[in-house]
């Protein structure tokens, strides 16, 4: 007689908590307490600096949008590059709404899970217009291009659709490919987006109960849709649901006691009396997921609500607004060959200090913008994105790079 399997481990609430907005909310706090009482070794902070940062991000986003009719910040509009709404012009005429969400879901978390930095080096050029697009709106492109040619599906009857057998087949040659990699035309972290691509098919087959039997990102739709019956979820809600379904992928994601935490990092200032001690967690590519899964979350009926209760996403455009702008103040030099590991004290310090300072911006830049409201989606799309692309190319042209040089794998920045 065979001995019984022994009962699964249970995973530690604290732990499991930390796969939250509210958390990086709270962690980036406590880092931002840490800076601001004089405890860092890298920075100081001039909050007083932010009234300038507000300044600026409201005259790009009056510039973008002079009628002061902002959408949310989403992958979505990176994907109408170049003036072109290229979503708009597929061919989805009566498809029903719930099928036409799965297609948009399965777009936006393959095109945002490739859209980590992409290095100044690199550039795409679209085949049917010959427009050339670099950075943020090359990677939505190229991913576009891809997805409407099935690169992410199995079934070739079906090419506008991602799945995990296609995922996990994916080869390093083929993303090459698709993204027009070349010796001249270099792409940071090529190895490590492939890998990220067969984690997430690895997670999609994984988990039927969020991606279906096909295992495919699109069917989130379903689940979201059996857990709000009143077709109302919050957005930190949808947030929670991404990580508990994709928390495993990320090549150099943290794991600690056999949870999968993701985009997360240890500083001093994050102290507890438990195992999440030390523990501040990001979640930057699965928050600019949920951002970007709004609106198709919506074509299919069912309303985001509370969407502020995500945060600023901690990346190198926001952040280096905060430190171009004079908010964050480094105590010494920064020295552009001196690329940071992602997880280093002083890359999680700046991570942490944008997440806190960003929000901060949000009053300033409604007085100056002298609307009622200015919402965290509208702000980083109007906005502190925009903004802090504009300061860098002014102070470190032509490429505009970030103040500080970053050890990019393409996962996380």
């Amino acid at each position: 007689m065979s001995a019984a399997a022994p009962a699964p481990q249970a995973r530690p609430a604290e732990l499991i908590a930390l796969r939250s907005a509210a958390a990086v909310q709270a962690r980036c706090a406590l880092v931002h307490e840490w800076v601001a009482t004089g405890h860092s070794r890298h920075f100081t902070l001039d909050e007083g600096r932010l009234e300038s940062a507000a300044a600026l991000v409201a005259q790009v986003t009056r510039a973008a949008y002079p009628d002061l009719v902002i959408p949310p910040h989403s992958r979505w509009r990176h994907f109408a590059a170049g003036g072109r709404d290229r979503w708009s012009a597929l061919r989805l005429d009566g498809v029903d709404a719930m099928t036409r969400a799965r297609i948009a879901i399965d777009l936006a978390v393959v095109s945002v899970l490739l859209d980590a930095g992409a290095g100044a080096a690199w550039s795409y050029r679209e085949r049917d217009t010959g427009q050339v697009f670099a950075r943020s709106e090359g990677l939505a492109v190229a991913s576009f291009e891809m997805f409407c040619a099935g690169a992410f599906s199995s079934d070739r009857a079906q090419p506008l659709r991602v799945d995990g057998k296609a995922l996990k087949g994916l080869d390093v040659a083929a993303l090459a490919a698709g993204f027009q990699v070349t010796e001249r035309n270099p792409l940071v972290g090529l190895a490590q987006r492939r890998a990220l691509l067969t984690g997430l098919g690895k997670a999609l087959a994984a988990r039927p109960d969020l991606f279906g039997a096909a295992g495919r990102p699109g069917h989130l739709i379903d689940a979201i849709l059996a857990r709000a019956p009143a077709k109302q979820i919050a957005a930190a809600d949808v947030l929670v649901l991404v990580l508990d379904g994709l928390s495993t992928i990320w090549p150099s994601g943290l794991m600690v006691d056999g949870v999968a935490l993701g985009d997360a990092a240890h500083h001093p200032a994050a102290r507890t009396s438990d195992r999440s001690d030390r523990i501040v967690p990001f979640h930057k590519l699965s928050q600019w997921l949920t951002y970007s899964l709004i609106e198709p979350i919506e074509q299919a009926g069912i309303a985001v609500v509370e969407r502020d209760g995500l945060t600023a996403l901690p990346e190198y455009r926001n952040g280096g607004l905060l430190i171009d702008t004079g908010a964050i103040v480094p105590r010494a030099p920064l020295d552009p060959r001196n690329a940071h590991a992602v997880d280093s004290e002083l890359i999680v310090e700046w991570r942490a200090l944008t997440v806190s300072l960003i929000d901060a911006l949000r009053e300033p830049v409604r007085r100056h913008l002298g609307v009622p409201a200015v919402t965290l989606p509208q702000l980083l799309q109007g906005g502190t994105w925009s903004a802090g692309r504009a300061i860098a190319a002014r102070l470190r042209p032509p490429a505009g790079p970030p103040p500080i040089a970053v050890k990019a794998d393409g996962t996380v920045f």
